[in-house]
């Protein structure tokens, strides 16, 4: 099984990388380059092995398209800087962006041959009160169970859901106001109750949120990633689910560490555990498909740590830390 890193390309790397994963011993081999692209921060996958990544193109930023082998497609960009975040949608054949520097959300259609062009794009406004937030920051754009497209913007506080057309137009619906200062990154939905759980890089939070569909959340819990004695720089990354909806974990960079929490009866949740992650800056991770081994990468240290993962109770143990990937900001498997 190979995995995929998507990475910065500010010092040593050179774009798009891949490993081989073993899923038996969770044991990673042969890391190399794979496509040429500058600080292709995020990649996604299609399910006919398309891959759609954070891309640029003379000078200028936006989104990269590839086929299967890694062939390039095309590139849509227009001045300023490119995307951070990059989702599918196979129902409607097209292809979500946030761009965080720009404030923006942006809609692709998905050609025949798999390249994109842009059909409609928002544009968020507002501030916050962190010094982080003089602007919109839109940093994920995906969809909700019920087909709507949420998105998470660190600069307004907000979780912005909009209606999305099968050619690709947007209509705004809903707007959640997260907790001032909390800068809202990414969210997960449980995958069989009406919450979801966003965690917000500023104050080191996971918001849980009752979500009762057509884009409309209301706020459960607040609960921290973070040890309550802890007084040093943290930003908050990932956040993932697993399939039965059992545990979520969260990853802390500063602190460099993953927060293990189970979900209760009411799906709220409960800190199992913080463990370290060997390495500094883990920016993003994934589970493995079998949901047995947990991947981190780390931004800062260019290592890639594996965790066992324990299915009963969701603790985490570190097997394996040296194999390198320059840079590497984003982990992600190709869909079944």
């Amino acid at each position: 099984m190979t995995v995929y890193f998507g990475t910065y390309t500010k010092r040593d790397s050179k774009g798009i990388y891949a490993a081989d994963f073993d899923e038996a011993s969770g044991q990673l081999s042969n890391p190399r380059l794979v496509a040429n692209e500058p600080n292709p921060t995020y990649l996604a996958f299609a399910k006919d092995g398309s891959l759609y990544s954070v891309g640029a193109e003379q000078g200028l930023g936006g989104i990269a398209a590839f086929t299967a082998d890694l062939t390039p497609l095309n590139h849509v960009v227009e001045e300023g800087a490119p995307l951070c975040y990059v989702a599918v949608d196979e129902e409607r054949q097209l292809v979500y962006g946030a761009n965080y520097h720009k404030g923006q959300v942006l809609v692709y259609k998905r050609l025949e041959d798999g390249s994109l062009e842009l059909t409609d794009s928002a544009v968020h406004t507002g501030s916050g009160p962190h010094e982080n937030q003089a602007s919109p920051h839109v940093h994920f754009a995906d969809l909700t169970p019920d087909k709507f497209l949420v998105t998470c913007d660190l600069g307004t506080d907000q979780v912005i859901t909009y209606a999305v057309s099968d050619q690709g137009k947007l209509e705004k619906k809903t707007t959640y106001q997260a907790q001032a200062g909390a800068g809202p990154r990414h969210i997960v939905f449980h995958p069989y109750t009406k919450l979801a759980y966003l965690i917000c890089e500023l104050n080191s939070t996971i918001e849980v949120l009752i979500y009762d569909g057509l884009g409309y959340f209301e706020r459960m819990q607040t609960i921290s990633t973070l040890p309550s004695d802890y007084q040093g720089f943290n930003g908050t990354a990932a956040i993932r689910i697993t399939k039965d909806g059992q545990y979520v974990y969260a990853s802390n960079r500063g602190h460099d560490s993953i927060a293990v929490y189970r979900t209760l009866g009411d799906a709220s949740l409960e800190l199992v555990e913080i463990v370290p992650t060997h390495g500094k800056t883990p920016r993003d991770f994934a589970l493995s498909p079998d949901e047995k081994f947990l991947l981190v990468a780390h931004q800062d240290s260019d290592n890639i740590v594996i965790f066992s993962r324990e299915e009963a109770t969701g603790k985490l143990w570190a097997i394996s830390n040296d194999v390198q990937i320059p840079e590497a900001v984003c982990v992600t498997f190709p869909q079944d």
